[in-house]
């Protein structure tokens, strides 16, 4: 089962966080920033460590990498890229919903049985909130059909109108979703 909830990602015990990352992996504004300074200063050093495929970028867009979560509640971090929108002409769904997708085999590959999700792109990224719900919503539910692990799927918003776009979302596609506040 998919939940939504409204809460603050990284205060979540739960088996992984997953971060809205820059390719650099070496944090930002949003929830980046905020994992970032919740995690502490191993975190970044732990990003630090991973091989960059080209000069800058340790992560391309659409792909996932992970670490430790240090300290934070949460084990361990899932680090994606998602698109900058630029009107849905550029990959943007397709490269979401990758990230989404690659996030979930990293998980799987590491018997992560629980997992947190933000909006990935809906900050300075500019992806449209419902769009992205849209996108979010169909990779999570077919990979989860497919694979049923990890078991617990949050989608964890920073606001209600985020939390609102993915019960629209789940609704418009039928995807079973639970719904708590925390």
């Amino acid at each position: 089962m998919i939940e939504i909830i409204q809460a603050d990602i990284t205060a979540l015990a739960i088996d992984a966080i997953v971060n809205a990352a820059n390719e650099t992996l070496l944090g930002g504004g949003g929830v980046d920033g905020a994992i970032h300074r919740a995690a502490g200063p191993r975190l970044l050093d732990a990003c630090r460590a991973i091989l960059e495929v080209r000069p800058g970028v340790r992560c391309p867009t659409g792909e996932a990498r992970i670490t430790p979560g240090f300290d934070l509640p949460a084990r361990h971090v899932i680090h994606t890229v998602g698109p900058v929108w630029h009107g849905g002409d550029h990959r943007e769904p397709e490269l979401l919903a990758a990230c989404h997708r690659n996030t979930l085999t990293l998980a799987r590959e590491r018997a992560i049985d629980s997992i947190a999700f933000p909006a990935i792109s809906c900050g300075v990224y500019g992806y449209p909130r419902d769009a992205a719900a849209g996108v979010a919503l169909s990779a999570l539910a077919e990979e989860q059909h497919r694979v049923r692990t990890p078991h617990r799927i949050i989608l964890c918003a920073f606001d209600a109108g985020m939390a609102e776009a993915w019960r629209r979302a789940a609704e418009r596609l039928h995807v079973a979703v639970a719904g708590s506040e925390q």
